[in-house]
């Protein structure tokens, strides 16, 4: 059994309305799941679970199973479902490039790909892109068992939208992180302009903080003058916002205001971004 460590979790409210709305972000090492009511346009659950090791998508079902076991997900009428997949097993191409049937050839020079692999595909939209990737299926399986037919995304694709979508945006590049644990998705964002998207996965602070100067260098961003927003699983004080701090200097903790979202708890900070975003 893949050891887990459980993130805060918050009371469910009794409302009975079939307007929610049901977003689910997986990945092998952890879960996580929001469901809104889309006519208060409230939060009313959350959870999120952390796997102290990589796990497999066999597990990995298990784990999301017992989850909604154990907050009775089921109980809630749902109309609208979306999940969000979390892997490496992507690659972005432009659009003009694209052919849907050459997917597998987009993705078999950076990753490993099996033959029995599902390749599906999101486009980016407004941003003639291409986000070629491989779902985990057995979960998509499990989802269409309990609620029929429903959207599936990357999480690149909803960070992409998101972070572009954003108003007032300068002409300088802006490097953003997006943290989990074991997991960093590396953004450089220039005005309306995508630079770069990189996902990757670390077990040390030093690990974290290499990625990070690695993209830095590559893009020829300056560490004294370029900034670098962290987001998701990662606070100030902790270890690896200091040791980014001592490398780079205009580095913060990014919070993207969602004024659409009621809160009604402490824990917003627990919800992720890519959860929100999907919604």
């Amino acid at each position: 059994m893949t050891e887990k460590v459980r993130i805060d979790t918050i009371e469910k409210t009794t409302t009975n309305t079939p307007y929610k709305k049901l977003s689910i972000q997986v990945g092998l090492n952890g879960l996580s799941f929001c469901i809104i009511d889309t006519i208060a346009n409230k939060v009313i659950d959350a959870d999120k679970v952390v796997f102290k090791t990589q796990t497999t998508p066999y597990l990995l079902l298990r784990e999301l199973k017992d989850l909604f076991d154990q907050k009775g997900v089921a109980d809630h009428q749902i109309a609208d479902v979306t999940v969000v997949h979390q892997n490496n097993l992507f690659s972005l191409v432009p659009k003009v490039f694209f052919r849907e049937q050459e997917l597998p050839d987009y993705l078999k020079f950076n990753t490993k790909i099996l033959p029995s692999d599902q390749i599906v595909y999101d486009e980016i939209e407004n941003h003639d892109m291409v986000n070629v990737y491989v779902p985990f299926t057995n979960i998509n399986n499990y989802i269409f068992d309990l609620y029929g037919a429903f959207e599936f995304k990357h999480s690149g694709t909803i960070l992409i939208q998101t972070l572009l979508g954003q108003k007032n945006m300068g002409a300088a590049p802006i490097c953003y992180g997006h943290v989990t644990d074991q997991t960093l998705e590396i953004l450089v964002v220039r005005q309306k302009d995508l630079l770069l998207y990189n996902f990757f996965n670390y077990s040390t602070k030093e690990d974290f903080l290499y990625y990070i100067l690695f993209v830095f260098e590559q893009l020829g961003l300056d560490t004294e003058r370029h900034p670098l927003k962290l987001f998701g699983s990662i606070e100030e004080n902790d270890a690896y916002y200091k040791l980014c701090y001592d490398y780079i200097q205009n580095v913060s903790v990014f919070t993207l205001a969602n004024s659409a979202y009621i809160f009604d708890y402490t824990a917003e900070d627990s919800i992720d971004l890519t959860v929100l975003g999907a919604l």
